[in-house]
């Protein structure tokens, strides 16, 4: 858990942190490589999307009145989320499963480059009136939580006794 680490601080962290598994993810060859980075890509990205979801979008659609800006990107989650959903379902035996990756790569780019841009929904944060202290730590807090509650695929798959690794 991040010390102390405003709110667009810690959102940005995760922006990077997804950003260099998508990096490792290009350049792996081994499935079993690319089956795991992609669940990791897929669960920091579900859980990042849901603590802005629960925490950072209501402040900030609070404090800014910034409709356009919060359903945007409202919008761009959900297409993410639907992304996700079949990345987490299939695996790299499936024809797909490189280019759902890569195209999950390229919306969350697109996401990333409209919240940190000059005029984008952090820098509006900054603007405002937003406790981004307060928000760090919870939004931190709910981070952890939800990690926590994250179990790994391989083990939600045992638990199922489905163990083909798909």
């Amino acid at each position: 858990m991040p010390s102390k680490a405003d709110a667009i601080s810690l959102l940005k962290a995760d922006h990077r942190k997804v950003e260099a598994l998508f990096e490792q993810f290009e350049k792996a060859k081994d499935n079993a490589l690319k089956q795991k980075l992609a669940q990791e890509i897929c669960t920091e990205l579900t859980v990042h999307a849901t603590i802005e979801e629960e925490i950072f979008y209501p402040a900030f659609l609070e404090a800014t009145e910034e409709e356009d800006l919060h359903h945007e990107a409202a919008v761009e989650h959900e297409g993410a989320k639907r992304l996700i959903a079949e990345i987490e379902a299939s695996g790299p035996d499936d024809e797909y499963f490189d280019a759902k990756v890569t195209v999950l790569s390229e919306m969350i780019k697109h996401h990333v480059k409209e919240e940190e841009q000059p005029d984008g929904l952090f820098a509006k944060s900054r603007q405002s009136e937003m406790d981004l202290d307060a928000l760090g730590e919870q939004l931190a807090s709910r981070k952890a939580e939800l990690m926590n509650d994250q179990p790994s695929k391989s083990s939600r798959r045992l638990a199922s006794g489905d163990l083909r690794g798909r």
